[in-house]
């Protein structure tokens, strides 16, 4: 990085003595001052023996039409005015046209250091039990510590809580809770137990178990996630310029116009200055000086773009495909609903209860609970006896009215093996905020339901007036989630999103991106975890959430919102629209101007320095227009859609 960071500051210092060589020439000419060397000559030799290297091994390199490229016309055009000795002419054009190539250069990083930050997540040792047979028949047992390719199928292995499982596997012994989110990007860990599989990368939160190795090396889901992140990688081609797109027509019509010209008027200045006006400096600056200022512009609304094709593809974007969790969603539980099932229990005091039971437990809900209390005021009581049962739920004794009283808490699951009743009425609840998203944390006293505590994340308050802003502009949005169905769908009703799929592993997040691709959508992908790696890379264009999203997500886009404001998705739409626009422009004037400067050298008008000086202008007037994207204010006709919405219902 260092060494690139180097070669780009010793190329600004290379042109800048170019300009200034041009500057001193031309001061020079004008008070008729000549010195034994031009001192064009320099540009010549710092600007311009890049160029002719370049063509040159273009055509050693290259292969049928792609031999003929844009810098082979401006070297033809540099050496055809040394050779009839106007060296400011030469210098001119080598000056410009290498300005272009740095003013491009400073908009281009495609160094991406996800991969490596994803290879991170996989454990190098596990913990395998020897004699796992005795294990079961509670015999005494040995434990040793394994380097990871040395886990064969079927081997036990033991994982403590806080440590990250190391390959795909069934519990044989013991509950835990797992942290999926780096595979489904599920906000809440999922309660696992014996039987149930478990995934390399997920973290166990809680309980120790064993599990059996059932798929190992490159089966595994997290060493498949890696090979999705390097296919996709590979996937990615590198921004063509325009100029050498249309190169292999405009060389050879510069070269057969100038031939005809010299041949019918007999002049080969005329001939020259026809080379010169040719050279589509203006049409090769047109790209990188929009992009650069849209960069800049970007920037200042705290949305950052890694390099120019993805800012040019986002112009071209119709369908945005969001995640959920941490995304149209804060990522974070949060209680939304305390409901009392007895008429002598207000709502503080089951919060109190539930809180008081669940301060001694490491479960995030529990987690989530005691903050809610703590927020509130609500003091949490000493808890005697304390019990849990991992991923089903806690229970102790607890001092009510003067009473020790015996309290649960936990999930329906846990009240079956405590042998408490939920009534058809509280099961209706459960059902209903199930279906609103949300997860319910049942308490009971002395083995009576008592109430309800249900949490769940909650969705950003511009999510709907950001999918309609877009839905403004033509931009379809579709919800991407491994969420289930049901919560899928409520979070997509608040967000206005019809388009929906649920219950999607890495895998199928990018089956459905490409599927889009197949109907000929341009797609972006905007995602904040690592499960979203691939898909960010699969998308035409990748976006990540800044501040709260994963390194390997970052690492994996293209774009990233620094502040994790959504409603800036629509700005950097409309933003690149604007850079479409002003790109195609400044193609067009810069064709236009070549034009008019064509015939006129052909007339004998123009000469090579007046010709160099009319296009050199042309330049500078793409330049111009192109700045003017980091001043233009994209973000009030954006406010102005928002603010005509009705506001967002919230959870």
């Amino acid at each position: 990085m260092l060494e690139e960071i180097c070669e780009r500051l010793e190329g600004v210092k290379m042109t800048i003595i170019s300009g200034v060589s041009l500057v001193i020439s031309f001061v020079l000419s004008m008070k008729e001052i000549f010195l034994p060397i031009d001192p064009a000559w320099i540009a010549v030799l710092i600007s311009g023996l890049p160029l002719i290297h370049e063509a040159i091994e273009r055509l050693i390199e290259r292969e049928g039409i792609n031999k003929i490229s844009s810098p082979l016309l401006i070297s033809t055009a540099l050496i055809a005015a040394i050779l009839i000795g106007d060296i400011f002419a030469a210098g001119e054009v080598a000056f410009i046209m290498a300005l272009g190539e740095l003013l491009e250069d400073m908009t281009t990083d495609k160094a991406k250091a996800g991969l490596e930050k994803l290879i991170s997540l996989e454990p190098q040792q596990a913990r395998r039990i020897i004699n796992a047979e005795l294990r079961m028949q509670n015999v005494e047992f040995k434990e040793e510590m394994i380097e990871l390719d040395q886990i064969k199928l079927n081997d036990v292995i033991r994982i403590l809580p806080g440590e990250t499982i190391p390959i795909d596997g069934v519990i044989i012994s013991g509950n835990t809770s797992v942290d999926q989110s780096t595979l489904t990007g599920e906000s809440l860990p999922i309660d696992k137990n014996v039987g149930d599989e478990v995934f390399s990368g997920t973290i166990n939160r809680f309980g120790a178990i064993d599990i059996k190795a059932t798929k190992i090396n490159s089966d595994s889901s997290l060493q498949k996630l890696i090979k999705m992140v390097k296919d996709a990688e590979n996937k990615k081609a590198p921004m063509q310029r325009i100029a050498d797109k249309w190169a292999s027509y405009l060389v050879p019509t510069a070269m057969l116009i100038a031939l005809i010209t010299y041949f019918v008027t007999g002049d080969i200045v005329r001939a020259v200055t026809v080379l010169v006006v040719f050279c589509p400096c203006a049409l090769v600056l047109a790209t990188p000086t929009a992009i650069m200022a849209a960069i800049g512009q970007a920037t200042k609304h705290g949305v950052i773009i890694k390099n120019g094709e993805a800012l040019e593809k986002m112009g071209k974007v119709d369908t945005i495909a969001f995640d959920k969790t941490g995304t149209l969603t804060f990522g974070k539980l949060t209680v939304t609903d305390i409901i009392s099932l007895v008429d002598d229990l207000n709502k503080n005091d089951l919060l109190k209860i539930t809180a008081s039971i669940e301060s001694m437990s490491e479960h995030p809900l529990g987690k989530a609970i005691t903050n809610h209390a703590r927020i509130k005021n609500i003091l949490i009581d000493e808890v005697k006896n304390f019990t849990m049962t991992s991923g089903k739920g806690v229970g102790g004794q607890f001092r009510i009215k003067n009473e020790e009283c015996r309290i649960i808490s936990g999930n329906e699951k846990y009240f079956e093996e405590n042998k408490i009743k939920i009534s058809d009425k509280a099961q209706r609840l459960i059902e209903d905020l199930r279906s609103q998203g949300k997860v319910s944390i049942l308490t009971a006293i002395n083995d009576q339901h008592v109430g309800i505590i249900a949490l769940s994340d909650v969705i950003r308050p511009t999510a709907r007036s950001m999918v309609s802003a877009l839905k403004n502009i033509s931009t379809d949005s579709v919800l991407l989630t491994g969420d289930n169905q049901r919560t899928a769908k409520y979070f997509a009703s608040q967000a206005a999103i019809e388009n929906i799929h649920a219950e999607l592993l890495p895998e199928e997040k990018v089956k459905n991106i490409i599927e889009l691709q197949k109907q000929g959508r341009k797609v972006a992908m905007i995602g904040d975890g690592v499960n979203d790696a691939p898909a960010l890379k699969t998308a035409d264009v990748g976006i990540a959430m800044g501040s709260m999203g994963s390194d390997i997500a970052i690492d994996a886009a293209d774009i990233t919102l620094m502040s994790d404001d959504i409603s800036k998705i629509p700005y950097l739409k409309k933003l690149s629209n604007a850079t479409l626009k002003t790109i195609k422009f400044g193609i067009t004037l810069s064709l236009t101007i070549n034009f008019i400067a064509i015939i006129l050298s052909i007339k004998g008008v123009l000469n090579p320095v007046t010709g160099a000086l009319v296009h050199n202008g042309g330049s500078f007037l793409v330049i111009m227009i192109a700045a003017m994207l980091y001043d233009k204010d994209f973000s009030q006709s954006i406010e102005d859609d928002q603010s005509a919405l009705v506001e967002p219902q919230k959870i």
